[in-house]
């Protein structure tokens, strides 16, 4: 699916993506380029890269791997006006929450908490001493949907974000600088097929058998499908832009009806 997009939207913009080699945040870091901004980006390998992009190639579930894209964002764009957080995602074993370690746990965290909590750090403080900038936070439908089989690691950092994200909007606001997120359900990336296989590996059957298994729990998708990652993308501008300049500490749903209740 194609956005079309206004290209002088962010002319003059520096723009960070977390995570932005592969679905949802390859789909941002494309959206937020077509509006005409400069764009900065890491991954910890990095593949078919986009032309007129800055990569960096870090991890950041470590506090290196954050600190080195700071520094090199702002060397190479001189500051930071807009901070996408897309970075995300869950590797934990299926088998229930007894099949998570601590290890599993401080990855989970690390990549789907920490990573946002460090960047921003690292970045915000330069946004407030031009009393200018805007952050959005990628969260998760399942912080308050959760999905019991592999994803409670997962799900319990992306509440946590959640909750980050509100706090730190109160005391940002003030000082000019908007916060606010982003909660998918289901996108279709390529990690839904890595996922599927997982489940599919741990539980028999097929990998249809596993997709109608995750639906089941989510008790299915009203609009019949997931989002495509341009959809997702093209909400992260718009909060991004100047057309939202007056929402501020809000999360924006983007799950096709997934979650029923008010």
């Amino acid at each position: 699916m194609s956005i079309k997009a206004d290209p002088t939207e962010f002319a003059g913009k520096r723009v960070l993506v977390s995570g932005g080699t592969k679905g949802l945040g390859r789909a941002t870091v494309e959206r937020f380029l077509a509006g005409g901004a400069r764009v900065v980006t890491a991954a910890r390998t990095i593949k078919d890269p986009i032309d007129g992009v800055e990569y960096v190639q870090a991890d950041l579930t470590t506090a290196e791997g954050g600190e080195a894209l700071a520094k090199a964002a702002l060397e190479r764009l001189g500051g930071i006006d807009i901070l996408a957080h897309v970075v995300g995602g869950s590797a934990s074993p299926a088998g229930g929450f007894a099949a998570l370690t601590d290890d599993h746990w401080l990855a989970e965290l690390n990549l789907n908490l920490l990573a946002t909590v460090r960047l921003d750090r690292l970045l915000i403080p330069q946004m407030l001493e031009r009393g200018k900038g805007t952050v959005v936070h990628v969260t998760s439908i399942q912080s308050v949907l959760p999905l019991p089989e592999s994803t409670t690691g997962y799900a319990t950092a992306k509440a946590a974000l959640r909750t980050y994200s509100k706090s730190i909007s109160k005391e940002l606001g003030p000082k000019g600088v908007r916060v606010n997120s982003v909660s998918p359900g289901w996108i279709m990336t390529e990690a839904v097929g890595d996922f599927l296989e997982m489940l599919r590996a741990a539980n028999g059957g097929t990998i249809d058998d596993a997709r109608q298994s995750v639906l089941d729990a989510l008790g299915g998708i009203p609009i019949g499908r997931g989002a495509e990652p341009e959809e997702v993308a093209d909400l992260i501008a718009y909060l991004a832009s100047d057309r939202a300049a007056a929402i501020h500490g809000a999360e924006f749903v983007i799950d096709g009806g997934t979650i029923r209740t008010v």
